[in-house]
């Protein structure tokens, strides 16, 4: 199958959400349906995405790095972006491909931002130099009630054995400021950002995903 073709530079999708939606089970078959359609596909993830990037993961989601400052957590997430754009995204959409990430910088605003308690505008100066002009063009927010996705993430970790993570380790209250991040970002950018329910099989998710990148994909064909 030849590749749908696309106007200019490629596009860059992202999937974000709060720990516990089903946002990698979500992004594993969005890419696969992608390349079935025949488009050049290149997934990521972050943090991570490199090899720098993942030696920057395993500090930051490790339960043994408790006492990281909110500050230096957002340093360090955005040292592996800079990495992350400079060695996969920025090249990848100069070939005209289709860039699909498991989070990018909206994670670093609802995350840290709203998370951490660190505000929008200590997180858009990081941004402004890091990221620039390279922002996602479509944004699929997955949305759960903190406290079930809470449950489900730490419920995957106990069924994994292992200990939690520093994000999953925290309360609910932190993961319910994560959320509503994210929902407000949706709110400022609601042509970029689209919030879908994830309290719904896994299918029918999938679908609702499908059908709102298909119709954004239609735009950018020549």
């Amino acid at each position: 199958m030849s590749s749908p073709k696309l106007k200019r530079r490629g596009i860059f999708i992202t999937l974000e959400g709060i720990d516990g939606t089903g946002k990698s089970t979500q992004f594993r078959q969005l890419v696969k349906h992608l390349k079935r359609l025949g488009y050049r596909v290149r997934a990521t993830r972050e943090p991570g995405g490199t090899r720098v990037g993942e030696q920057v993961r395993a500090i930051l989601l490790a339960s043994r790095t408790q006492r990281l400052a909110p500050l230096a957590e957002l340093a360090l997430m955005y040292a592996a972006r800079a990495q992350h754009l400079e060695e996969v995204v920025r090249p990848a959409l100069a070939r005209g491909e289709v860039v699909v990430s498991d989070r990018f910088n909206d994670a670093s605003f609802a995350y840290q931002g709203s998370g951490r308690k660190l505000g929008v505008a200590t997180v858009r100066a990081f941004d402004r130099v890091v990221c620039g002009e390279t922002q996602p063009d479509l944004t699929i927010v997955l949305d759960l009630n903190p406290r079930v996705s809470l449950e489900r993430a730490q419920g995957r970790e106990r069924r994994r054995n292992s200990a939690h993570g520093r994000f999953e380790a925290e309360g609910l209250a932190f993961h319910a400021r994560v959320r509503n991040g994210y929902l407000a970002i949706a709110r400022q950018e609601p042509r970029r950002v689209k919030v879908v329910r994830s309290d719904r099989p896994v299918a029918e998710v999938q679908a609702e995903i499908r059908r709102l990148v298909g119709q954004f994909l239609a735009g950018r064909r020549q």
